[in-house]
């Protein structure tokens, strides 16, 4: 397995990417060394008028049956707990965490992605409806039955990670062992709402990063790091939480920073965030060949201490 820091983000596939060009990405991705895909159950269910989610999975789970061998060369990471289940509107017809919903996500996870073990299990959101003990437990009994390699929580704070983390030593279980938040060099203001952003506590902290840097077996994912093609392009600008003297700061130090390198501004948040302490995962979500390309020379790239100096005193 190569150690190459970069996930390839899953969510459109087989929604607002085809299976064709999916699968010409994942081959692209694989036969490049890359090793980690994530998805999530519920992917892409905002596409389906049916409101429901597992196009993502079907579509990684053929590929997968159509490449013989390729199972043993990456990682799956899927999330469950965010799924619609029933009528009313999302987020509050969401599956949920409960030990019954838990087990019945993961077994429809198997059956999609067609695997008998996730690699990589988040839970999506959390779930205060539930008690963290049954949660912890349901997740656990996975473990234990060979199902599930790993946990994650996705979009939950520092403490509620802890405090089911307790759970699971004070009982012999498995417990979480990586975060995945929302991060990218650019932050909104502290507070801000920001449009398309619909998980209000799922954001990478300085508390999560110094939580991370203390409890070692802890990695951070980041989604969304490239801000949806928002340094490249300007048919996508930054929602207007941006919109502060920071981010022009770090625009000027980003831009002098590709223009030293002789890369791209997408190229060199990557590699601000791989190459960083604690280093960061993150998860790219292309729709092209030349956006994997681009991201994995950019996760693949080594600043130079100057230049990252600079990229961080730019606040």
């Amino acid at each position: 397995m190569t150690d190459l820091n970069l996930a390839l983000g899953a969510m459109k596939f087989g929604s607002e990417t085809d299976e064709q060009t999916s699968f010409a990405i994942l081959d692209r991705f694989v036969d490049a060394g890359g090793t980690l895909i994530d998805t999530a159950n519920c992917y892409s269910f905002w596409t389906n008028p049916e409101a429901e989610g597992g196009q993502s999975e079907r579509v990684i789970g053929a590929w997968l049956a159509q490449r013989p061998g390729v199972r043993d060369r990456v990682q799956i990471a899927t999330k469950l707990g965010s799924q619609p289940v029933g009528g009313g509107a999302w987020p509050g017809n969401r599956e949920g965490l409960s030990a019954s919903a838990i087990a019945s996500a993961a077994e429809g996870s198997l059956e999609r992605l067609g695997i008998d073990r996730i690699d990589l299990l988040w839970t999506h959101m959390d779930d205060r409806s539930v008690p963290l003990e049954e949660t912890v437990g349901a997740l656990a009994k996975l473990a234990e039955s060979g199902t599930v390699a790993r946990l994650g929580a996705s979009n939950h704070t520092v403490w509620r990670v802890e405090r089911s983390r307790r759970i699971a030593e004070a009982n012999g279980w498995l417990g979480y062992t990586a975060l995945q938040l929302r991060y990218s060099y650019f932050a909104p203001r502290p507070g801000a709402p920001v449009a398309g952003h619909n998980h209000r506590l799922g954001w990478v902290t300085g508390e999560t990063l110094d939580y991370v840097e203390s409890e070692r077996d802890v990695a951070v994912w980041a989604y969304t790091p490239l801000l949806g093609g928002a340094y490249t392009r300007d048919d996508r600008p930054l929602p207007e939480a941006y919109d502060h003297p920071g981010t022009a700061r770090r625009k000027a130090a980003l831009a002098k920073a590709a223009d030293d390198l002789g890369v791209t501004r997408n190229q060199i948040v990557l590699a601000w965030l791989t190459g960083g302490a604690p280093p960061v995962t993150p998860i790219a979500g292309v729709s092209t060949i030349g956006q994997l390309d681009e991201a994995m020379a950019g996760a693949a790239l080594v600043l130079p201490p100057e230049v990252r100096a600079d990229l961080d005193a730019a606040v």
